[in-house]
């Protein structure tokens, strides 16, 4: 089961002090964030540092409350944290004295109402959806930076979540692990349905992996524009689909709304 997401006039401000003279001034995050991210979908948010990327997914987890506007999923206000939504940082957080199963029963521990051999079943399952079943009983100092993050991805994944909210969960990883695990999360996401928001700096990520991508203003943050990306993988495949004109046109697209509205080259190429 998957949700809707609903964001209407939403603000953000924080309250940060000043180095030179000590004072606390306002700093406008967000401001005026319309969007809204039908159940099932794979919606991509790119845009300049400092945007507020982070704060949007911090505020749909429920980690923080808005300074204005309403947030909703499936109509229902988000007041806190909840069973609902899963997030992945780009940390991988994994408790190091546990296993891989370990570590994806815990959050199944958390959730409570299954037994010992119910949480073992369960987190199996999503080790093997994410392609680790073989390293089961390995300790994450056992495991590359990428087997991690899957681990991640299954403990996340093993409560069934309706909202699976990502931020930035490839961004440490080299180029050809990355672009595996990319494939990878699209099939997992094709298999449970669950309604993903990601984020990235990544232009190539944002337009590979969403079905739209959310363009962000520079601070304060805002929806510059929401681009509809249709690409053929029936014809190219996923493996293929980076070479095409269209991905090619979409990523150029992306850019330019990115350069029209900072007009600052350094700030472009930090999400290039």
């Amino acid at each position: 089961m998957s949700a809707r997401i609903d964001l209407s006039d939403v603000g953000q401000v924080f309250w940060v002090q000043d180095d030179a003279d000590k004072q606390k001034r306002q700093f406008v995050a967000l401001e005026d964030v319309d969007l809204t991210v039908s159940a099932g979908e794979f919606l991509t948010l790119v845009g300049p540092s400092g945007c507020g990327k982070s704060t949007i997914l911090d505020l749909i987890s429920g980690l923080t409350k808005p300074s204005a506007g309403t947030l909703r999923i499936d109509g229902r206000p988000i007041t806190g944290p909840g069973l609902d939504r899963s997030v992945v940082f780009q940390q991988y957080t994994l408790l190091p004295w546990r296993t891989a199963r370990a570590n994806v029963e815990f959050a199944l521990e958390a959730k409570g109402g299954l037994t010992k051999a119910e949480r073992v079943r369960i987190a199996d399952e999503y080790l093997e959806l994410v392609g680790l079943s073989e390293f089961a009983n390995r300790l994450p100092g056992e495991l590359s930076g990428g087997m991690k993050q899957r681990v991640a991805i299954a403990r996340s994944l093993s409560y069934q979540p309706e909202v699976l909210l990502m931020d930035e969960p490839f961004g440490a990883l080299d180029a050809q692990t990355r672009e595996r695990l990319q494939e990878e999360l699209l099939g997992i996401w094709r298999r449970t349905g669950t309604t993903v928001v990601f984020i990235t700096h990544d232009i190539d990520e944002a337009v590979f992996l969403g079905q739209r991508v959310a363009v962000m203003s520079a601070a304060p943050g805002r929806i510059r524009e929401v681009v509809d990306i249709r690409l053929d993988r029936s014809a190219a495949g996923d493996d293929d689909i980076r070479g095409t004109q269209a991905f090619a046109g979409y990523r150029h697209r992306i850019w330019s709304l990115l350069r029209e509205r900072t007009g600052r080259p350094e700030e472009v190429a930090s999400v290039a």
